[in-house]
């Protein structure tokens, strides 16, 4: 058994897994170990409560506000029932390595785990010496295997996952399916097709998407979500890969309304901009999201049913 630096903030044991995270093909440099942290197996009647967010881009434009904006929710989220805390990635702004200090002198003060993965705004080497040693981790809370893994690269807003990744993340769908664990996956860059009046920013075909979306189908079953940040545009998603869901979370920073349920893009986008974070509930068969803006009420909500096979 060993410790990653979060999960000794966090007192949770993990063990080493196969060492199945080294890149290759021009995608984002980590190093060859994936962590796996067993936390819990049962849920109880309340549901599991967890948070996301994403994009909090520390020291874009030098200046101050996305500190303060991160210490915001950090503070809202230390007083809320949430047991953990997902960062979809963007950490940092641009690389700026500076700020990865300020980030988690903010970030002690939440008194219970975060995982984070990193954006394209987090070079792997500066994310592997202020956060993790490697992008790519699992942990179980629950009877939830969470899969993390990076797919962003600082040269690109595209996104890129290499064939050692789709073992790994291959790996631990078996795992999941062995344990009778639901699956969700959380990574940064979408691997939805999307196409203007949206992004167009996503996983191609030839840089993992055809490979990603043959696992998400060999465990349709145990696969309940996609979790991914990046557009910036508040709760964005998908079902056409049903019965798995594709959601992408809005920024802690700032969204922008595109206006994409005007355009009739494909898939849907909340009518909710502002700055503000994802409060997250499985219950049963449903996973609800609920989109709560800084220093406001929850002010918008998606309920999405969870696949009937997964379901323990």
């Amino acid at each position: 058994m060993f410790e990653t630096e979060d999960n000794q903030r966090a007192g949770v044991k993990v063990s080493r897994r196969r060492a199945m995270a080294a890149l290759g093909g021009g995608a984002v440099a980590m190093t060859a170990a994936s962590a796996v942290a067993a936390v819990d197996n049962d849920n109880d009647e309340a549901g599991l409560q967890f948070a996301i967010v994403s994009d909090t881009h520390l020291g874009r434009n030098d200046s101050k506000t996305p500190a303060r904006q991160w210490r915001q929710a950090v503070e809202e989220l230390a007083a809320m029932p949430v047991d953990f805390v997902l960062h979809l990635g963007d950490i940092v702004d641009r690389g700026r390595e500076e700020q990865y200090p300020i980030y988690k002198e903010i970030r002690d003060g939440l008194g219970k785990p975060i995982y984070e993965i990193p954006g394209n705004h987090d070079p792997a080497n500066l994310f592997a010496k202020h956060i993790r040693k490697t992008g790519d981790m699992s942990f179980v809370h629950r009877g939830i295997r969470f899969v993390l893994f990076g797919n962003a690269r600082s040269d690109s807003h595209d996104g890129f996952i290499a064939g050692r990744q789709l073992e790994w993340i291959e790996a631990e769908c078996a795992a999941a399916a062995k344990a009778q664990q639901q699956v969700i996956i959380c990574t940064h860059v979408p691997t939805h097709t999307n196409r203007p009046p949206d992004r167009a920013w996503y996983v191609k075909p030839a840089n993992g998407q055809t490979g990603f979306y043959e696992i998400m189908r060999r465990h349709e079953s145990r696969i309940a979500a996609v979790f991914q940040g990046h557009f910036h545009n508040g709760i964005r998603g998908w079902d056409d890969h049903a019965p798995a869901h594709e959601v992408i979370f809005p920024s802690l920073l700032y969204n922008r309304d595109r206006a994409l349920e005007a355009k009739k893009a494909p898939g849907y986008n909340l009518d909710e901009f502002r700055p503000g974070y994802v409060l997250a509930t499985i219950s049963g068969s449903e996973l609800l999201l609920r989109y709560k803006p800084l220093g406001a009420e929850v002010a918008a909500e998606k309920r999405l049913a969870l696949p009937s096979g997964a379901a323990n």
